[in-house]
């Protein structure tokens, strides 16, 4: 009989608990805790499965334009929705800013086109580069040298085989602060009217020159044509030396001595994505030096050697803050 009765006291305490009002808020409220932050999982990785397709971008290919010959090609980009929802689920909430890419390389490479100058990188790229070609001016390099140091720039110095000959130290210097070194020929010839066999002569020499100085730690990828002057032939030889040929896209037009304040507005009335900017030393270019950096980075234009330009790798913009 005591059991039965304790049995009976045990099933009504027991209802009593459950149907208490607030038990059962209680149980209400876990439930509801527990679908919102299940229904809150979801939505965040749904979105970034939804919106990702507006932010991918496709790669483009390298190819030959008509008025530009080679244009290197860029790389696309596609969300990684894992990445962006591990940074985006502290906070729960959709953030743009916190997306992560996967860049994505085109099918065909600068290195795939027949051979073809190159005049600028590619337009959707906000890089610059500054092609300083050297066969004289050997006052200003050391002043254009600490500019450069100063603004962590790198820059592309297409050096002469015969200067660089007879300045060793100046062309190591140059080398040991990191700049890129290019071929400008031996003897600056007008290489659209020299033989085939004096052009490569030339291109060879200048290379072996180079690597000498450097004690071979450093690769020359790059040609630059004095006074710009070429035919197809030339260009072909250079890329069987294992060069590509570079040009430019905006002349500071620095060896006529102008003013610091007439070569800035020079470049900055015609700099662009991807523009090649042709400079030498001299006074002009070492007093305008440090503005034009200036000037160049207000635009968001970063600034880097001439194989920084023409790879494919995508800037982003928080890269450049």
């Amino acid at each position: 009989m005591k059991k039965l009765v304790m049995l009976i006291s045990i099933c009504f305490i027991s209802f009593l608990i459950v149907n208490n009002s607030l038990t059962t808020t209680y149980v209400a409220n876990l439930k509801t805790e527990s679908i919102a932050v299940t229904g809150q999982t979801k939505p965040l990785l749904d979105e970034i499965k939804e919106k990702a397709e507006q932010y991918n971008i496709a790669p483009a290919d390298a190819k030959i334009d008509r008025v530009w010959k080679a244009l290197p090609g860029l790389n696309g980009v596609k969300v990684n929705i894992e990445e962006s929802y591990k940074k985006m689920k502290k906070d729960n909430v959709f953030d743009e800013d916190k997306l992560v890419y996967d860049q994505i390389p085109p099918k065909t490479h600068l290195s795939d086109l027949p051979p073809s100058p190159v005049y600028k990188g590619h337009p959707d790229k906000p890089m610059v580069s500054f092609i300083i070609n050297v066969a004289w001016g050997n006052e200003y390099l050391p002043d254009m040298l600490a500019t450069l140091k100063k603004h962590h720039v790198s820059a592309s110095f297409f050096l002469e085989g015969r200067w660089t000959q007879n300045n060793p130290d100046l062309a190591k210097m140059i080398a040991a602060a990191g700049h890129e070194i290019g071929n400008h020929s031996y003897t600056h010839p007008d290489m659209k009217n020299v033989s085939a066999a004096k052009a490569r002569e030339e291109i060879k020499k200048t290379n072996e020159v180079i690597e000498a100085i450097s004690e071979k730690n450093t690769k020359v990828r790059w040609f630059a044509p004095p006074s710009g002057s070429y035919r197809d032939e030339i260009v072909s030889i250079a890329a069987k030396e294992g060069l590509g040929t570079v040009m430019w896209t905006v002349d500071t037009i620095d060896w006529q001595k102008p003013a610091p304040e007439v070569l800035i507005k020079r470049v900055m009335d015609k700099v662009h994505n991807g523009a090649m900017i042709l400079m030498h030393p001299t006074k002009s270019t070492a007093d305008s030096l440090d503005r034009l950096i200036k000037g160049l980075n207000s635009k968001n234009l970063e600034i880097g050697t001439v194989s920084q330009l023409l790879d494919e790798r995508r800037i982003f913009a928080e890269e450049q803050k």
